[in-house]
């Protein structure tokens, strides 16, 4: 993979069926893939090194990104999707690689306001269910 801005990485929740938006202007974006392995190390394993069950485990995603709201719409809906504890679609954009479409439940939603500066917001979502991933 070629070098990205980082800008161009999207993150869109679904707002209606099928019809996804995005959400405010995120200056900082991450997310995580993980595995939680399962442990089957019992008193004869080899040398008692670990061993793990391959193909088991629980797979999950993280999302967290903050910046600014571009519109109030965008926050009205990040706000009430959280209120509301809704599991909803979201999609992550990386350009020229693909798009990550799953549910996924927002777990939080912070901000934070300097003196002399724009109110910004940072907030985290967590995986509810299988993520499909289409290459561009």
């Amino acid at each position: 993979m070629t070098a990205q801005r980082g800008r161009n990485m999207l993150l869109r929740v679904e707002s209606a069926p099928t019809v996804f938006i995005n959400v405010a202007g995120l200056h900082a974006r991450q997310f995580a893939f993980n595995v939680e392995a399962v442990d089957i190390t019992h008193a004869e394993s080899a040398g008692r090194w670990r061993e793990r069950l391959a193909g088991a485990g629980i797979r999950r995603a993280s999302i967290s990104g903050g910046g600014v709201f571009r519109d109030e719409a965008s926050h009205a809906l990040v706000r009430q999707v959280l209120f509301d504890g809704d599991i909803r679609q979201w999609q992550i954009v990386i350009p020229d690689v693909g798009r990550l479409q799953g549910a996924f439940q927002l777990s939080s939603l912070e901000y934070r306001g300097d003196h002399a500066a724009e109110v910004t917001f940072e907030m985290s979502l967590e995986s509810a269910g299988a993520l499909t991933f289409t290459a561009i």
